[in-house]
């Protein structure tokens, strides 16, 4: 199967990730009844965003010329997938780039998020019957050539530790951070919301610590995340928020609150479901040189980063952690 081929299936499976097929509706339905989290206006904006940013014909062709005229790996080898589950199709990257290079995928998705993915490969195989041998699902990945697993800090040791022996890609705990100037319009602000917000804050690319200067007047702000005041309706974000306030009013935590969310002074760039911290900043270069060099820093929103807005819509060439998955496929 050559590399057109499969580009052109792939646009094909774009196209029907932005249909209104019956059968794509019902496995959207099917994977919010499963993980109370993956709400439609979330899993619609995660698949479209694949659909739209990944699975173009152009962005394709593009993205893959570095695999040279054979357009796939040297060899093709198995490679065992393991997968997140804490936003909708949150490893289906990790899948294209096996599939692009002429591998095998042995996939263990998330027990919150195997429903689309189930759904999407089925759905290629019924296209092409060919490919039943190369999308594969397995409790336990056992006689993979290479592996790409992503989960938290402690289950990375784990990772480490049973595939050691091969080469592999393992992912930790990531988060995204944002910087103000206290000059942001309120377009900006309520861009700074779908980063904040999207996915109900669950996602390695969410905006979970803001730095503001001095002085940085917060009810502008307050003001535009009302944009999501529904998430508020939510039982389990709901829950989330009691919870943290309760404890900060126990602890007499100082804190802001616009109904939805919780602004609270903290150091950490990680912050619970419905919080987000902030901290107060004096000259914003001290801040770039130890915020990108930080292992636990995805990626930095704000007028001399990536723009508002854009955190949970990534590139097809936007690797998790900075590592080249393409490359690392490639090469073997």
């Amino acid at each position: 199967m050559n590399l057109q081929y499969r580009i052109d299936l792939l646009t094909r499976l774009g196209e029907y990730i932005l249909s209104d097929d019956p059968g794509w509706i019902s496995a959207k339905e099917k994977a919010g009844y499963e993980n109370g989290w993956f709400i439609p206006e979330f899993v619609n904006r995660a698949t479209r965003n694949i659909a739209e940013s990944f699975l173009q014909k152009d962005i394709l062709k593009n993205w893959t010329t570095v695999l040279g005229s054979s357009g796939h790996a040297r060899d093709s080898k198995k490679i065992g997938i393991v997968m997140a589950g804490n936003i909708p199709l949150v490893g289906f990257h990790d899948w294209l780039c096996v599939f692009i290079t002429g591998h095998k995928a042995l996939i263990k998705p998330s027990s919150r998020d195997q429903v689309l993915i189930k759904h999407l490969t089925e759905k290629m195989v019924a296209w092409e019957p060919a490919l039943e041998e190369q999308f594969q699902f397995a409790d336990l990945l056992r006689g993979c050539d290479g592996y790409i697993a992503t989960g938290s800090n402690n289950s990375s040791r784990y990772f480490e530790f049973y595939f050691k022996k091969y080469p592999h890609i393992i992912r930790k705990n990531r988060t995204a951070v944002a910087i103000l100037t206290g000059k942001e319009t309120k377009d900006e602000l309520e861009k700074l919301a779908d980063d904040v917000y999207s996915y109900f804050g669950l996602g390695c690319r969410n905006v979970t610590k803001i730095y503001v200067p001095k002085n940085f007047d917060f009810i502008p702000l307050l003001a535009a995340f009302k944009k999501y005041d529904f998430l508020a309706e939510h039982h389990k974000y709901k829950n989330n928020y009691d919870y943290n306030l309760a404890i900060h009013l126990l602890n007499k935590v100082v804190y802001m609150s616009n109904g939805s969310i919780l602004l609270v002074e903290n150091s950490s760039v990680f912050s619970p479901i419905s919080q987000l911290n902030y901290e107060f900043y004096d000259d914003e270069r001290e801040l770039i040189g130890p915020l990108e060099k930080s292992g636990d820093i995805q990626c930095i929103v704000g007028k001399h980063h990536l723009p508002f807005g854009r955190a949970q819509f990534p590139s097809i060439d936007e690797y998790a952690d900075g590592v080249n998955t393409l490359a690392f496929l490639s090469e073997m």
